[in-house]
This record gives structure tokens, C-alpha cells and sequence, in this order.
């Protein structure tokens, strides 16, 4: 029997998961804890008088692998501070890697400097993010795929599509004569993507902007054969819905049988209720990826489906944590 060197003292480590939640959408971390087989990770998270945040883990966390949910949900700013004062609390607590788990990420569209002087605002989140603490970052169905180089450490970036497409097909029963329909030129590929998990036609909406008036649209053509046909409107998120609304007017206006709205993310902001329940829409699905008002959800009752992305999440936290592939759970199909 070989004989162990005395003055080398071998360690066999164990590896520990931990999640970790913040407050603004709390019922889907429980969610993915509950997909995971694991419980949410016990600490004390509050505001003191002058509203700045407190949060400390109530167990070590030393050599852990730790998961902080957070979705960037209103009020945001507060929502991204409040996740990076944990990320620094358990970066002094010696976790081992901290993976920040965003299923919205804020700033999301502010990707980019269209106009001078203006902020890269995600990159700016990117950048406090990293220096808070957080060694890799997983959200789902980022606005645009560049956010991914604004890191420095590894993103896994999900998508709901597949999800979608199963609801889409299996609950609505759309059928073999249905087209997806991008809302615009820069849903296209996304529009594609969902038409291949349905096997579906595709076509998209034009925005004929004026030359005159800037933000001005002087009309919407639809590229593609709809007449007739059930139609899906795709798009990663829905804010104001008036992108999705107006799409949906002229697909009724070409002649398309039922019309469908589908997005990852419910934003859900000024008009939006309005918006979405006065279009000729029969129903809207999204994720919850961001929770939604329950008031919003009696105003638009059957119009609006949220289902759940916490299957989806937890599968890519479990890859994540055994040092697994996350494309695979997609078959390779989740890079935007």
C-alpha cells in the first residue's frame, strides 16, 4: 500500500450549493428552489430608517457555490442596488463563486449609443455587477446579444422560447397554417427561431418611418402571407405594448384569423394593460421572468397567460453548479 508523504495533508472538498433571493420576485426564486430540491438559503435582508439596505447571510458561506436571484423588476434602480450589496456580502464572506442569477436584466436597451453623449447603461450595470462580486452571470432572453462581451466572466444566457413554443402549441393548439410574425425588423431572428420549434411560416412587420418627423411611423406593412391565418406576434419583451398593439391592428387589418401575442418579459409599463386589452388580441402569453401585478392580471383576465420559467432557470443553476454544459439543455439554440 503506497504511503502518503506526512508532510502533504490531502483535502477531499465538498462542494455546497446555496441561493440566495432578493425581494422583488421572491415567489420565483422559491420556485427554482423548489425545482432544485433545495430551500432558499436563510438571511436577513431589510432597510434601515433612511432606507439604505442591510443583508447578511445568516449561515457561513465560506467555499460555497452561491446563487443571488434577482430580476431587475420596478423599482429598478432600487432592485440592481439591492442585488449588488448582497453580491459584496457574500464576496466577504468567502464564497468560493458567486453566480448572479438575473432572469430581466435592467438597462437591457441601453445596449448601445444611438444619439452623442449618451450612456452604455448595461454596461455600466455589467460593470458593477462584476465589481460587487459576481464571478458569472445567467439571465434569459437578453435584449440584444452583445451585453454578453460587456463581462469579463462567463454569461449563460437562457431563453423561454422552448417554453413558449410548448404552450403555444399544446395549450392553444395553434395549428400547421400558423404564422409567427415579427413586430419588427430587430425581432426577426427571434421570429425565426420560434417558427422553427413550431414549424411555422414567418413574416414581419415593416415600420415605414417619416422623413420628416423624428419618432414619426406613417404607416405599418405586413411582409408576409397572413389573410386568413392564425398569427403570432413575438417579441422579448412587452413595456408599453404599443409595439405589439399596433402590429396587431395591421395584422387585422390584412385579413389574419386570430392573433396572438407572445415575450419573455412582461414589463408592463404606462399604457400597457390598456394597450394590450384594447388590440385585437385574443390572448398574450409571457413568462414570469417578472411578477406581475395582480391587479394587472384581473384587468386583462383571460387575455394575459404568465407562465412559468423556473423549470428553465433551475435546470441551467443545476449545470451550472455540477460543471455541466447549459447549451445542451437547449440543444445549442440559446445564444440571441
Amino acid at each position: 500500500m503506497a504511503q502518503t508523504d506526512p508532510s502533504i495533508r490531502e483535502i477531499v472538498t465538498r462542494k455546497r450549493m446555496m441561493v440566495f433571493s432578493g425581494t422583488t420576485h421572491l415567489t420565483l426564486a422559491e420556485e427554482i428552489a423548489q425545482h432544485l430540491g433545495i430551500r432558499l438559503s436563510d438571511a436577513k435582508l431589510t432597510r434601515f430608517a433612511s432606507g439604505e439596505i442591510y443583508f447578511r447571510p445568516n449561515e457561513s458561506v465560506r467555499g460555497t457555490d452561491v446563487f443571488v436571484i434577482q430580476t431587475h423588476a420596478y423599482p429598478i434602480n432600487e432592485s440592481i442596488w439591492e442585488q449588488l450589496v448582497m453580491l459584496d456580502a457574500l464576496k466577504r464572506a468567502s464564497a468560493k463563486r458567486i453566480t448572479a442569477v438575473i432572469p430581466y436584466y435592467g438597462y437591457s436597451r441601453q445596449d448601445k449609443k444611438a444619439l452623442a453623449r449618451e450612456p452604455i447603461s448595461a454596461k455600466l450595470v455589467a460593470d458593477t455587477l462584476s465589481a460587487a462580486g459576481a464571478n458569472r452571470v445567467v439571465s434569459v432572453d437578453l435584449h440584444s446579444g452583445q451585453i454578453q462581451g460587456f463581462f469579463n466572466f462567463p454569461v449563460d444566457h437562457l431563453t423561454a422560447l422552448p417554453v413558449l413554443s410548448d404552450y403555444l402549441r399544446d395549450e392553444l393548439h395553434v395549428g400547421d397554417d400558423v404564422v409567427v410574425v415579427a413586430p419588427d425588423a430587430g425581432r426577426v431572428k427571434t421570429a425565426e427561431r420560434l417558427r422553427e420549434y413550431l414549424h411555422a411560416d414567418l413574416a414581419y412587420i415593416y415600420k415605414r418611418r417619416s422623413r420628416y418627423e423624428a419618432h414619426k411611423i406613417e404607416r405599418l406593412e405586413v411582409v408576409g402571407q397572413v389573410a386568413g391565418r392564425p398569427c403570432i406576434l413575438i417579441d422579448d419583451m412587452i413595456d408599453t405594448a404599443g409595439t405589439v398593439a399596433e402590429g396587431a391592428k395591421a395584422l387585422a387589418a390584412e385579413g389574419a384569423a386570430t392573433i396572438y401575442a407572445a415575450a419573455t418579459h412582461a414589463v408592463l409599463s404606462g399604457k400597457a394593460v390598456q394597450n394590450l386589452a384594447e388590440a385585437p388580441i385574443k390572448q398574450t402569453v409571457v413568462c414570469n421572468t417578472l411578477p406581475v401585478p395582480e391587479d394587472k392580471l384581473q384587468v386583462l383576465g383571460e387575455k394575459l397567460t404568465v407562465i412559468s420559467i423556473a423549470p428553465i432557470i433551475a435546470s441551467a443553476l443545476q449545470a451550472v453548479f455540477e460543471d455541466e454544459s447549459v447549451s445542451e439543455i437547449f440543444h445549442g439554440e440559446n445564444q440571441p
